[in-house]
């Protein structure tokens, strides 16, 4: 095992022998760390976590605090990182709280930049990019392929749907569907298209961004009609297409409303 003498790991943390620890690193009882992760120095992690394998945990990087919530007591909540995920420099990630689901859980493959902070009870799937000092407060969930821009915050309990992409500083205050470009503050915040050259990249074909497209003016584009009206169209004219089923349901399962605005 590669611990370098400074680092201070506790007894009761568990690392497999491949794991590398870095000067002045501190690895607390209750964090379980997989084979091919690294921890650069001075970075801190509390447990109880569970970090799975090939990870990179950056210099002064804090994974796993306790959660920033003045209703916790000190309860055993969790933090469970996947594999292959890189968290930058300066990165914060918090536990989850008795009051949500009591663990914060980050898939694998994601990019989390230097200064990002995921707060308690968070939930992020695989292949997700947040760049510097993105910020999700509590209970946010986010799919896989996402991209979340610089200075972007984002307010708890909304649901960042999957391949979607926030421009830099946006204030996110409603769930953002699934396939589109969205950037804004508040009650700013618009919808520019569907993120085309994301879809294309990960290797959607013609036939499913065309369908999606048609989807989008209508349930987008289409002012004259209700949400609910929009819904039920795109429900009639595309039939055949998994994409566009997962963008009705999850305008149909939001709890905090979805941004649909497009105009300035």
């Amino acid at each position: 095992m590669n611990i370098h003498p400074t680092a201070v790991v506790d007894p009761k943390a568990e690392l497999d022998s491949s794991v590398v620890v870095g000067p002045y690193a501190v690895i607390e009882a209750g964090v379980c760390i997989d084979e091919g992760t690294t921890v650069e120095p001075h970075a801190v992690i509390s447990g109880p976590t569970t970090i799975g394998k090939r990870n990179l945990i950056s210099s002064f990087a804090k994974v796993g605090g306790a959660p920033q919530d003045l209703s916790y007591k000190g309860e055993p909540t969790e933090l469970i990182v996947g594999d292959d995920n890189q968290i930058r420099e300066y990165a914060s990630i918090h536990r989850g709280t008795p009051q949500g689901p009591g663990k914060t859980i980050i898939g694998n493959s994601n990019l989390l930049m230097a200064y990002t902070h995921i707060a308690h009870d968070c939930k992020l799937g695989n292949n997700i990019i947040l760049a510097n000092v993105a910020t999700l407060a509590g209970h946010v969930e986010v799919g896989d392929r996402a991209s979340i821009g610089g200075l972007v915050a984002i307010h708890q309990f909304c649901r960042i749907g999957s391949f979607s992409y926030i421009g830099g500083v946006s204030g996110i205050s409603l769930d953002v569907a699934p396939f589109v470009i969205i950037a804004g503050t508040r009650n700013r915040t618009r919808i520019s298209g569907l993120n085309k050259i994301g879809l294309k990249r990960n290797g959607f074909s013609k036939e499913t961004i065309s369908k999606l497209d048609t989807a989008f003016r209508i349930i987008f584009r289409s002012p004259d009609l209700l949400l609910k009206d929009a819904l039920e169209q795109a429900k009639i004219e595309i039939t055949d297409c998994d994409e566009v089923a997962q963008l009705i349901e999850f305008f149909e399962s939001s709890k905090r409303g979805v941004v649909r605005r497009t105009e300035n």
